[in-house]
C-alpha cells in the first residue's frame, strides 16, 4: 500500500489540500496529514483543517511521496521550515516522489529539486527565485522524473489524478476519475 505525507501549513490553499487528501484516499492510498505544529490549520479562505499528526511525529515514518499544497502564506510557511526542505531532499535522494502545486513548487526549487527539471506553478510563483530555475511549462500538471508539479486550485483534480496514476497505476486512476463524474 502506498503512503503519502501531506504537510499542512497555516494559510494553505484548502481546495488543493482537501482535493489531494480526498482523491488519494479514494484510490486506497494511505494519507497522513501533518501540521507544522500542534495547532489546527486555518487555511487561506478560513476553513479549519485538523491534521492527523504533527510534522515531528510524521517524519519518523516512511512515505512513498510527499505532496505540498500551495496557497499563501501556506507555501511560504512550508518554504521557511528546514524540516520540510530536509524531508524533500531525503525523499528525492531515496528515489521517492515529491510533488507540489500552486505556489508550493517554490519550496521544491529552494530545496534544489527543480534544477534542470520541467515544472509548472501558479503564475509568477517561481519568477523571483534566486535558485536555478526549472524549465517552466504552462500546463496543468508536469511530471519530470520523480518530481510532479501542478498549476493551481483549478488543476487540483488533474494534479491528484496524476499522483494516483504514479503511485497505483492507470486502472485505479480511471476508476477514481469515473466515480467523480467529471465533464468531458
Amino acid at each position: 500500500m502506498s503512503t503519502v505525507l501531506v504537510p499542512l501549513a497555516q494559510g494553505c490553499e484548502e481546495l488543493e489540500a482537501v482535493t489531494i487528501i480526498d482523491l488519494l484516499r479514494r484510490a486506497g492510498i494511505t494519507v497522513v496529514t501533518a501540521g507544522l505544529d500542534k495547532e489546527p490549520v486555518q487555511a487561506s479562505r478560513g476553513v479549519m483543517l485538523i491534521p492527523d499528526t504533527t510534522l515531528d511525529e510524521a517524519i519518523k515514518q516512511s512515505f512513498d511521496m510527499i505532496v505540498l499544497p500551495g496557497g499563501l502564506p501556506g507555501a511560504d510557511h512550508l518554504n521557511n521550515d528546514p524540516r520540510i526542505h530536509q524531508l524533500l531532499k531525503d525523499m528525492y535522494q531515496q528515489g521517492k516522489y515529491t510533488a507540489a502545486i500552486c505556489a508550493a513548487p517554490k519550496v521544491l526549487a529552494n530545496a534544489g529539486l527543480l534544477a534542470n527539471k520541467k515544472a509548472t506553478s501558479y503564475p509568477g510563483a517561481l519568477d523571483k527565485m534566486s535558485v536555478p530555475h526549472p524549465h517552466f511549462v504552462d500546463a496543468p500538471v508536469i511530471k519530470d522524473g520523480q518530481v510532479i508539479t501542478g498549476r493551481g486550485p483549478g488543476t487540483a483534480m488533474d494534479f491528484t489524478l496524476v499522483l494516483i496514476e504514479t503511485l497505483v497505476g492507470h486502472e485505479i486512476r480511471a476508476q477514481v476519475e469515473a466515480a467523480l463524474v467529471r465533464a468531458t
